[in-house]
């Protein structure tokens, strides 16, 4: 028979917050996987618990060459456990390979729950939670993450990202660029730990407070597009998203053609708009 692969959430600050089963599964695992295995053994250290199997490290970095390892021990009828430093396995952490390795070879895998970063985030932002999009990390480079953002502009669900609090508040001054700087926002930090925080605004009001400095494990929830009707959207609205798109790289009659099925208007409207404002000097 073959083996079991464990997915475990483990917390994302205040190590009470661990399941109970979190502390059964990492003593009775023949291998535990760790992002970290010195921060597994903090975590080990504090929960009072002793790993009795193997334990091996799995991150970004040997990914793809551990997994057929890990494999290959599940095939024998190993029980694998996977652990990141916070969190659920696979989202936004190592973890997607193996899983998509073993259930291509039709091995069971199943899942200790716990806490989550983006759930958590979510349910303290103040914002609509009925529907959302887990949008991960953005890019890095500025052009890329403008790229990235202007795919959702539209988007009506609530947005939820990680980022790096030294990024921060370049990532906030372009989403107020993107998405306005009215938009809702909440940027939470270090959710669980000592110094939690939830700063709530709009986007623009939270580029300013970022630019003076963040710290620590930082989740963004950004308010989904508005459902506006036509009318409702102005011709600088337009223009304004018009060209933030041909910033991006695109060519203008693309850009219009976008800004126009995103704002649900004739192209001829948001051409029209484009050109009165390179009339008035705009």
């Amino acid at each position: 028979m073959t083996g079991t692969l464990v997915l475990a959430g483990t917390p994302i600050g205040d190590v009470q917050d661990a399941p109970p089963r979190l502390a059964e599964e990492l003593a009775g695992a023949d291998v535990v996987a760790a992002e970290d295995t010195r921060r597994l053994k903090r975590l080990t250290q504090a929960l009072g618990v002793q790993p009795s199997g193997r334990v091996v490290s799995y991150f970004e970095g040997n990914e793809s060459a551990r997994t057929p390892e890990l494999v290959e021990a599940l095939l024998e009828g190993s029980r694998v456990l996977l652990v990141t430093d916070a969190g659920m396995p696979s989202v936004s952490d190592p973890g997607y390979r193996l899983v998509a390795a073993a259930v291509e070879k039709d091995i069971r895998v199943t899942a200790v729950p716990g806490p989550s970063a983006v759930l958590t985030a979510l349910a303290l932002s103040g914002l609509p939670v009925d529907r959302f999009c887990f949008e991960g990390f953005l890019p890095r480079k500025a052009g890329e993450r403008l790229s990235r953002l202007k795919d959702v502009a539209g988007e009506r669900r609530t947005l939820v990202y990680f980022e790096a609090p030294h990024r921060l508040d370049d990532t906030l001054a372009a989403m107020a660029e993107v998405f306005g700087p009215e938009r809702r926002a909440a940027v939470c930090r270090e959710l669980t730990k000592t110094y939690e925080e939830v700063k709530r605004g709009g986007l623009g009001e939270l580029a300013a407070w970022a630019a003076e400095g963040v710290r620590g494990e930082i989740t963004v929830v950004v308010e989904g597009a508005p459902d506006k009707g036509a009318e409702e959207i102005d011709a600088a609205e337009l223009v304004r998203r018009v060209r933030i798109r041909e910033e991006a790289g695109e060519r203008r009659k693309e850009a219009i053609a976008a800004v126009a099925a995103e704002a649900g208007l004739p192209k001829r409207e948001v051409f029209d708009a484009v050109v009165a404002a390179k009339n008035a000097g705009a």
